[in-house]
């Protein structure tokens, strides 16, 4: 079976400093795929540099059989892949309702089908409903996280790109959103590449893990079989929040 992205060899650099060195990556279709490192690792440029911005200086991406690495960021969204962005990045003097519409710029864009999938991040992010006419701006950073997923799964995405989605966020609220993922890739199939410094909860979620250090990966496999490993309990789960 072909992976639905694959990255080879990639190196991605700003300016003169090498932020990615040679990263091997696969995603397998109906697969959640976390990336665990520290802060600075090369996570956040691995996720975005899939996406275009930046672009690879060398290497190969290639998604759902398609070579993606010198495309445009804007052709790349329209080949069904959908990204929730490290700081969320909503549009915070637009309405709830308003934000979900950008989302849905990539989707299939009829009538019935907006209806269709609003009311599925609706049913996912039930708060999302009823501040549908609050700005944006005005949520709490819990309900950003979720408008910001609920944004991309407008698009109707065959690959979601989660990049920090418990960043800053207390634990209940972490815990609700991880669940909702997991109910998406089980009931839905979605396939999901998770960035993340919250190694335990990253790792729970997941089929399989990398592990990310100064823009190389220097391990990978099951995300139980990482999990259970004492050098990572060691460098990312102690002190950590396991709630």
């Amino acid at each position: 079976m072909k992976p639905l992205l694959t990255v080879r060899g990639v190196e991605t650099y700003y300016g003169a400093i090498r932020a990615l060195k040679g990263v091997d990556i696969d995603v397998f279709e109906g697969e959640i795929v976390t990336m665990i490192g520290s802060n600075g690792a090369g996570k956040t440029t691995l996720m975005n540099t899939v996406c275009g911005d930046p672009r690879a200086r060398s290497g190969r991406i290639v998604f759902d059989g398609r070579d993606i690495t010198a495309m445009p960021t804007h052709e790349i969204m329209r080949l069904s892949i959908a990204q929730s962005p490290e700081g969320r990045r909503i549009f915070p003097r637009m309405t709830v309702y308003e934000n979900l519409l950008m989302g849905a710029l990539l989707g299939p864009g009829d009538d019935a089908s907006i209806k269709e999938d609003l009311a599925t991040v609706f049913g996912l992010f039930p708060v999302l409903e009823r501040r549908q006419g609050q700005r944006g701006g005005t949520l709490s950073g819990g309900e950003q996280q979720m408008l910001a997923i609920g944004r991309a799964l407008m698009g109707r995405p065959k690959l979601l790109l989660l990049d920090e989605p418990s960043l800053g966020l207390a634990p209940l609220i972490v815990r609700q959103i991880f669940s909702v993922i997991r109910d998406l890739n089980r009931r839905q199939g979605l396939t999901v590449f998770l960035v993340e410094q919250n190694a335990f909860h990253a790792l729970k979620l997941a089929h399989r893990g990398y592990v990310m250090v100064n823009g190389q990966i220097t391990m990978s496999g099951p995300a139980a079989e990482l999990l259970a490993r004492d050098d990572i309990k060691a460098a990312y789960l102690e002190g950590g929040v396991h709630a």
